[in-house]
């Protein structure tokens, strides 16, 4: 079964068990570059739906569209929130037209779901149309980058749930490791001691910082563009509509949307994009940090650091019997590269705007859905089965400590930098111990001396004494 449907370029068939229509079905024919349609992210699908919700609440109360008619859209409207249809959702993210096939593929949806909750059928656009009364004082130019600003607020905002997870797993871990010593290095060298507690803490202090930084750039998402229409002059909208809608939409979302102060700017102006993208780059590069401090540091298991074991997940090879990669942290480390590359898509497009529309919105809208889910969807894979289950090798952390010539620092105020450099110049060459040369052969110190400065709350926190 199929109906046709026209628009000013002619006829199309399409299927009847479809709420789309013809310019929808014209925009998935033409554009078939990522080969994902926008069903595969639901807040885009939600914060469309909230738009047109708003829009039709506000023409009904302004009378520029039948007040059965909005009531019919605003049921609509609330089918695809609850989440239905989203299936129905059929354009490519990539698509030239600035997102007007996704705009009327919105459109189309809402009135045929419209029209039979009015008791006419799909495809009859006579009672309820796509663009007189579903795009009524709208156009693609403030309604797409209005339902994008509000869908990636929801959407950041599962991201910073998994960041703010996986911050309070690095906190558990460092109250575990509190009192386990180790080597900290600096260069890839044996630096000071320190406690695994305090290096957990700083990995997990320093993703914390981003979280600010995700919200600050969360800030810029909640000015908009409803009611600029086509450039920002708000043409065919009716003059209370912009605030009137803007109103209606953080009234529906819970989130305070609020109109630029100016449309024209703002209909071009792609900033707040760029800024949620840096963020997450942000938080991508300090997460590559991390995993790689944690990959070495679980290195081996037997001729590597050693210092932590990491959850045994997989085989790591089909020829090594019996080897195990840390394979959690290495797909955070990808999906971190992914999420660094798409932001220089993000600029890339958001530097492309001529005159009053930035066209280059869709591959924005791309990058910004799919770097986020994919960084969200590694965290939580990371806290869960990485971070979670690491365990301290607390002797092996504490001989290479005790085996380390670094540890003459802490005496550098006893014997002056010189006569230290000179011990630990001799402990390099002859592969023998700090205290071999400092308590049994020059006698420097007594064994009660060595004592009191090389125990647990003295290495971690040394006291300056001469």
């Amino acid at each position: 079964m199929s109906r046709i449907e026209y628009d000013f370029l002619g006829g199309k068939e399409i299927p009847d068990d479809c709420y789309y229509g013809v310019q929808t079905l014209r925009g998935k024919e033409n554009f078939h570059v990522t080969e994902m349609s926008m069903a595969q992210e639901p807040f885009f699908i939600i914060g469309f739906a909230y738009v047109k919700k708003a829009a039709a609440m506000a023409n009904k109360e302004l009378g520029t569209i039948p007040a059965n008619v909005a009531d019919a859209l605003i049921w609509a409207c609330d089918q695809l929130i609850a989440g239905k249809y989203h299936d129905q959702f059929v354009t490519d993210w990539v698509q030239g037209g600035a997102g007007t096939s996704t705009n009327m593929n919105c459109n189309e949806v809402i009135c045929n779901l419209a029209a039979e909750k009015l008791g006419s059928k799909k495809g009859d656009y006579a009672l309820v149309s796509p663009n007189d009364h579903a795009n009524f004082g709208q156009s693609t130019n403030d309604t797409y980058p209005t339902a994008f600003h509000v869908a990636l607020l929801l959407r950041s905002n599962v991201m910073l749930k998994a960041v703010e997870d996986l911050v309070a797993s690095f906190y558990k871990k460092s109250e575990e490791f509190k009192s386990v010593l180790k080597m900290g290095r600096t260069h890839l060298q044996d630096a000071v001691p320190m406690t695994l507690g305090q290096e957990f803490h700083g990995w997990g202090f320093t993703i914390a910082d981003e979280i600010k930084t995700i919200k600050d750039a969360q800030e810029h998402l909640y000015v908009v563009n409803l009611g600029a229409t086509a450039i920002g002059t708000t043409v065919t909208a009716h003059p209370d509509y912009p605030a009137l809608a803007v109103k209606y939409l953080a009234e529906l979302t819970g989130l305070p949307m609020r109109n630029s102060e100016d449309l024209i700017a703002a209909t071009s102006d792609c900033g707040s994009y760029v800024a949620l993208s840096s963020a997450m780059k942000s938080l991508a590069v300090k997460l590559t940090k991390v995993c790689n401090d944690l990959r070495l540091l679980a290195s081996g298991p037997r001729c590597g650091f050693q210092e932590v074991n990491l959850p045994q997940m997989q085989p790591g090879s089909s020829i090594m019997p019996g080897k195990v990669n840390p394979v959690e942290l290495e797909a955070m480390n990808q999906a971190s590269f992914i999420a660094i590359g798409l932001d220089t898509t993000v600029m890339l497009a958001a530097s492309a705007g001529q005159l009053e529309l930035n066209v280059m919105e869709p591959p924005i809208t791309w990058a910004l859905f799919f770097g986020m889910k994919v960084m969200t969807n590694a965290m939580n894979g990371m806290r869960t089965k990485c971070i979670d289950g690491i365990t301290a090798n607390v002797e092996r952390c504490k001989d290479l400590v005790m085996g380390s010539l670094g540890i003459i620092t802490i005496l550098k105020p006893h014997f002056g930098y010189k006569t230290c450099s000179e011990i630990a110049h001799e402990g390099y060459h002859t592969g023998k111990t700090l205290h071999q040369l400092i308590v049994e052969e020059r006698k420097l110190m007594t064994q009660e001396e060595w004592d009191k400065v090389f125990n647990l709350q003295n290495l971690i926190a040394p006291k300056f004494e001469m």
